[in-house]
């Protein structure tokens, strides 16, 4: 009690009061907090993760993508939801996680062209130091097709007549840049030829166009296969080292006579930053989900050659493919293609 007391002392009493109580409130504070953040780092993952797959619903890329991340949440007993933010070749989704916040909540496939758009200055940052790689998973089977009553019935009827008329022949891609876009510009490069390109979104819509006459000649990722199976596209090469399994009657275009090997792999990983304990269990979900049987069975139904490398690794291997990719912007002037797109 402050009664009786001079008002000077009665006032230092108080203050002293107040000091210590608020040293007590810090103290005790101090102490939840951080038994707090102890368990949110050793919880990891706590909420629900977002994956950011840069191309649209429905494609092989997606397809695998949600495959894998089926898996990797029932080891990581936490869901992890796929978000498609889809154009500029995969770059607008690239870009938007390597904008995000590094603490493991929001991951995304790395598509193997940030190599090449980071030189030709759509993605403004330097893939081989500003990401994050937690997993190479798998390829690609990349193919020619047209529809099933399309004059050209094999890819030598093609170069003939883009020989015969340059520029004439329409191909759907899936952005320019990407891989569909350049395999089919080094394609027509060691032909001799010239196409007219026509870019989408992504391979969905490319296919359905194709499917509807409205271009002559899909160059995509296996989003074609079940078409081809049920006779309504004709697959003119494929463009793998070797002939892919499901199609062993189609020629690559190496045995053909085109030195071109498209496979492109995907990726993924996270932002710049991410904190060494979640890089590691991020890394550990996704080896185990890429040599899981679920993801295996989806990987054979969409021609995706497995083709795992850990974060490490992989990220060697995108250096070693950025020096690649300076070679082929310069021969196939993909700055002046974009330029003029």
């Amino acid at each position: 009690m402050t009664q009786g007391l001079p008002p000077s002392l009665s006032r230092r009493r108080l203050l002293l009061g107040s000091a210590a109580t608020a040293a007590v409130a810090a103290t005790g504070t101090a102490s939840l907090l951080v038994p707090r953040i102890a368990r949110a780092a050793g919880e990891y993952p706590d909420r629900p993760i977002t994956f950011i797959c840069p191309w649209p619903v429905g494609g092989t890329a997606d397809q695998s993508m949600r495959a894998l991340c089926q898996v990797a949440s029932g080891i990581l007993k936490q869901s992890i939801v796929v978000e498609n933010r889809a154009g500029a070749s995969g770059m607008i989704g690239t870009k938007a996680l390597a904008r995000a916040n590094p603490d493991g909540y929001t991951i995304g496939q790395i598509p193997i062209s940030v190599t090449r758009f980071s030189q030709l200055g759509m993605l403004q940052l330097d893939p081989r130091t500003e990401l994050t790689y937690l997993a190479r998973t798998s390829g690609q089977t990349f193919g020619i097709a047209v529809p099933a009553g399309s004059r050209f019935k094999t890819l030598a009827d093609v170069v003939a007549e883009a020989k015969a008329h340059p520029g004439k022949i329409t191909y759907a891609h899936a952005g320019i840049g990407g891989a569909t876009h350049v395999g089919m510009e080094q394609f027509a490069l060691a032909a001799g030829v010239k196409f007219n390109a026509i870019a989408y979104k992504g391979g969905s819509q490319a296919l359905q166009d194709v499917l509807a006459n409205q271009v002559d000649l899909l160059a995509d990722s296996s989003s074609w296969a079940p078409h081809v199976e049920a006779g309504k596209l004709r697959l003119l090469a494929t463009w793998g080292e070797q002939r892919t399994p499901r199609f062993k009657d189609t020629p690559t275009l190496k045995e053909l006579g085109y030195n071109v090997v498209v496979e492109a792999p995907n990726g993924i990983g996270a932002p710049k930053g991410l904190p060494p304990e979640i890089e590691k269990k991020l890394r550990d979900a996704f080896r185990a989900a890429v040599s899981s049987a679920e993801f295996k069975t989806v990987a054979a139904r969409i021609d995706a050659p497995i083709m795992y490398l850990d974060g490490p690794d992989y990220k060697k291997y995108v250096a070693e493919v950025y020096g690649q990719e300076t070679q082929l912007i310069q021969r196939l002037k993909l700055k002046e293609m974009l330029a003029q797109s």
